[in-house]
């Protein structure tokens, strides 16, 4: 499992917005967002950084670092 804090999800959408995105990435099997610590928890085989930035630019926020 990858943990990663976003900026900038203030809701509910915001949460499903970033679950949807990160979810579609191939090898993903799992996605827990948690929305008062910004963090996302990202489970599966074979999923890089960069495909987890480039979801989460996709939906509209950014990985924090």
């Amino acid at each position: 499992m990858q943990t990663y804090t976003v900026q900038g999800m203030t809701c509910g959408h915001c949460v499903s917005s970033v679950k949807e995105e990160v979810g579609e990435i191939p090898g993903v099997t799992g996605v827990e967002v948690d929305l008062a610590s910004g963090r996302v928890e990202v489970s599966g085989e074979g999923v890089t950084d960069d495909a987890v930035r480039r979801a989460v630019e996709e939906a509209g926020y950014a990985l924090a670092g």
